[in-house]
């Protein structure tokens, strides 16, 4: 199905396909309750969201509410997420707009890109393997490793490690992209955690110590500095 004549149908439906498609890699289950509280709605228009998918062939949903894309909507939901991860990439590389805002921005944009403007701007960029904030492209060389990186929440003591994303869930938590930014917690970036307790994993970093909020840490994945 073209996006354009999805749109038409329901105009709900891109950012429904996408946010399936980014839970389902991530934690591999989608429910309801988990689409509600990402999406910033309530269940019952969750419900009948996902009814008007199922009619277009689009999701499926077993007898235990656990919602899975087709073959249609999993293709549709990946070309969404590329697109939003190049535009990211325009916004904050090209045109150096806000590393925190250029998410949002993105997402404004993304259903406007043509597929063959998609795929100029992939390659004017490098065919760029994740977006700004770390995240895989989907069925990037790195995808698997990347989905599979602990939380730095479970990072181990005076062992420098290396932050290699922020998660899509991170990326929509209220004060994370400000804080990154702030601190320079980008992708890349190498650490020393020294401390951890229920409020907070502790690190060094540029030789300074930087207190970060465990439900910030949660959302946060490192790798082994010697990972290639």
């Amino acid at each position: 199905m073209v996006l354009t004549e999805l749109k038409r149908q329901f105009p709900a439906a891109p950012e429904y396909l996408t946010q399936i498609f980014l839970i389902q890699r991530d934690t591999g289950e989608v429910t309801n309750a988990g689409l509600a509280d990402r999406l910033n709605v309530s269940r019952p228009a969750v419900s009948q969201a996902i009814g008007r998918l199922r009619r277009l062939g689009l999701v499926e949903q077993d007898k235990y509410g656990t919602i899975a894309l087709s073959l249609e909507g999993e293709n549709i939901g990946k070309k969404i997420v590329r697109r939003h991860f190049l535009l990211e990439h325009l916004l904050v590389g090209l045109l150096k707009y806000p590393w925190d805002k250029a998410d949002k921005e993105a997402e404004s944009l993304q259903d406007a890109l043509s597929d063959d403007f998609t795929e100029f701007l992939s390659q004017r960029l490098g065919n760029p393997q994740t977006c700004p904030h770390g995240n895989p492209m989907p069925d990037s060389a790195l995808e698997e490793r990347y989905l599979q990186a602990p939380p730095l929440s479970g990072a181990p003591l005076h062992q420098e490690i290396r932050l290699i994303r922020i998660t899509e869930e991170g990326e929509l938590l209220d004060g994370l992209l400000p804080f990154c930014l702030e601190h320079q917690l980008l992708p890349g970036r190498i650490m020393i955690p020294s401390s951890l307790d229920e409020q907070q994993v502790v690190v060094q970093k540029d030789e300074k110590t930087l207190s970060i909020p465990i439900k910030f840490a949660q959302l946060l994945r490192w790798e082994a500095v010697s990972s290639k």
